[in-house]
């Protein structure tokens, strides 16, 4: 059986992957059958590429995709794979005004 995987590349801590069809037995990081694409997490902005149509071809042969690679496809076929996100503050900084706001309400009394 074919499967649509992830082949992880690159050094420690900072991993590369290759989309890649492959034997659902073969190990992880051997020979593909065919290169679909890359993924790379770390870097800033992430990098997604990944052939829809060669995905897609794959598909109607009976290749499987894996979870994550489902996942990374549905990212590929929207417009903006990975949105910006909004600026949050920190646990700290909420504590810190809410316990501001909790002194302003409730008067010190004497």
């Amino acid at each position: 059986m074919l499967k649509i995987k992830l082949a992880r590349f690159g050094k420690r801590n900072q991993p590369h992957f290759r989309i890649v069809v492959n034997e659902a037995r073969t190990k992880r990081d051997g020979q593909y059958t065919a290169l679909l694409g890359q993924y790379a997490p770390t870097q800033t902005p992430k990098i997604l590429e990944l052939d829809l149509k060669a995905y897609e071809l794959w598909l109607a042969k009976g290749a499987q995709p894996t979870e994550t690679v489902a996942a990374l496809a549905k990212r590929a076929a929207s417009k903006t794979p990975f949105p910006p996100k909004k600026p949050r503050l920190s646990k700290k900084s909420v504590a810190k005004q809410k316990a501001e706001k909790e002194v302003a309400v409730t008067p010190a009394s004497e």
